[in-house]
């Protein structure tokens, strides 16, 4: 008999890992998703929409996600991942098809919120079964892994929606985009009716023949599982409030959620917008007189080229993972390389450089974003939780992360507006500052591991 936390990677661990992984994918893949929609809409339908409605919508989802994290976290803690895992993605269907069936934007706006709930959930139900289920030498990569499926979604949402956009040239069909979350949201919902229920929460439950069984059904009839000694077993019948869990737990709660707030205005803060940043700094190729839905595209298909380093970073964050690098160092030299990215995106700018150095530019503050605070910021939180906590408060972290993404998005355009392309990116660059030195600081208040280890 194997204990679970001792086996070696075996097919069935990748499964558990892919099931995951496409939680992770939707949420990157609606945020792509709206920034598209956003200039379809303004350029072309709506021209009247005003900075708020654009910020809006950027932002719907993220709000959702908030509220989904800390009520999916706290639920799972209590009732166990396995409902809530299935519920998640058949809530982000039936509220895609909505906004298909229905397209307005008031419709849109409800859908996005109704979707970002159910993001949210994703988003801390994915980094416990994950967590809980890999063996402890290789935890923490495989949450790293888990995360780097994000990439697929902004590379594969942007490639669709290029291709149809080329197809369609015209902005009139927006809402069949959704179509995508729709499509991607039934295949999750699908490869989880045949899931089981997390062995460890039972365990810490007490309820350790279901446990047992749980973790056969996971990974055959030749394992076993126990319990670590620094997860005891703990009621979680009592629950600890939001409020209190905050002054308990206060300096990790800021190491594991400010620095992803910093992280939400790279991520989702420019990540949303970066069609429109694109046609702001005047990266795309448009001629005066043609079809505005062509300079959509073409933006979008920057778009496409910049989010292609997404990928690459992930891989150079999961590799420094693997062997052993400090992952507080790692997430804050990368929050100072993404300043340093900014700034010469920012000079380039003024400067009236070539633009394949601010596409450079750019595309180096994506790469180092996704190898330190976007990898690193959801690696992280899992690690200093006991199992007791972890689902409220990782669910935490998440929801304080997109409170800081929920500001850049409706921030962003309304500097656009005020003080152009060179207030967004300074703006920016000083998030990204704060995001290193509160890392570099409350790890050391903290006492954080700084080493890779595994994740309890």
């Amino acid at each position: 008999m194997t204990d679970i936390a001792n086996m070696k990677m075996t097919p069935k661990h990748y499964y558990i890992v892919f099931v995951a992984s496409l939680g992770q994918m939707i949420g990157t893949a609606v945020a792509t998703l709206a920034g598209i929609i956003i200039p379809m809409l303004n350029i072309i339908l709506y021209p009247e929409l005003s900075s708020f409605m654009q910020g809006l919508i950027g932002a719907v989802d993220l709000i959702g996600i908030i509220f989904g994290s800390v009520i999916f976290g706290k639920l799972s803690d209590r009732y166990g991942y396995l409902f809530f895992f299935r519920f998640c993605p058949t809530l982000i269907l039936v509220a895609s098809l909505a906004g298909i069936l229905f397209p307005s934007v008031p419709t849109l706006i409800i859908c996005l919120f109704f979707i970002g709930l159910g993001i949210g959930g994703e988003y801390s139900l994915d980094s416990d079964y994950v967590s809980e289920l890999m063996p402890v030498r290789y935890r923490s990569l495989m949450v790293g892994v888990t995360k780097a499926a994000c990439a697929l979604g902004n590379i594969i949402v942007a490639a669709i929606c290029f291709g149809l956009l080329s197809y369609w040239k015209s902005a009139d069909l927006w809402s069949h985009l959704l179509w995508i979350i729709a499509a991607t949201s039934t295949l999750m919902l699908l490869l989880r009716i045949r899931f089981y229920q997390s062995p460890k929460w039972l365990l810490d439950q007490g309820r350790t023949n279901e446990a047992e069984a749980a973790a056969k059904k996971f990974f055959g009839s030749d394992v076993m599982i126990e319990q670590a000694k620094n997860d005891a077993p703990q009621s979680r019948t009592i629950r600890t409030s939001t409020w209190k869990f905050i002054k308990e737990n206060w300096k990790k709660v800021i190491l594991s959620g400010v620095p992803w707030a910093c992280e939400g205005m790279g991520v989702y803060g420019i990540g949303v917008f970066l069609p429109i940043l694109v046609m702001a700094l005047g990266l795309e190729h448009f001629t005066e007189g043609e079809n505005p839905i062509l300079h959509v595209t073409d933006s979008v298909k920057v778009t496409l080229w910049i989010s292609c380093i997404i990928l690459p970073g992930f891989l150079i964050g999961l590799i420094l993972i693997n062997k052993g690098r400090s992952i507080v160092r790692i997430q804050s030299l990368g929050f100072w390389m993404c300043t340093l990215s900014l700034a010469i995106l920012l000079l380039s700018y003024n400067f009236g450089w070539n633009k394949w150095i601010s596409i450079g530019a750019f595309m180096a503050f994506e790469l180092f974003l996704n190898i330190g605070p976007h990898l690193i910021t959801y690696v992280l939180p899992p690690t200093i939780y006991p199992v007791a906590q972890r689902g409220q408060g990782v669910g935490l972290a998440a929801s304080i992360g997109k409170v800081g993404a929920v500001l850049g998005v409706f921030v962003i355009p309304i500097l656009l507006k005020s003080g152009g392309a060179v207030t967004v990116l300074a703006v920016s660059a000083s998030v990204m500052a704060l995001g290193a030195i509160v890392t570099t600081g409350f790890a050391k208040a903290t006492h954080t591991n700084s080493g890779c280890g595994g994740v309890r």
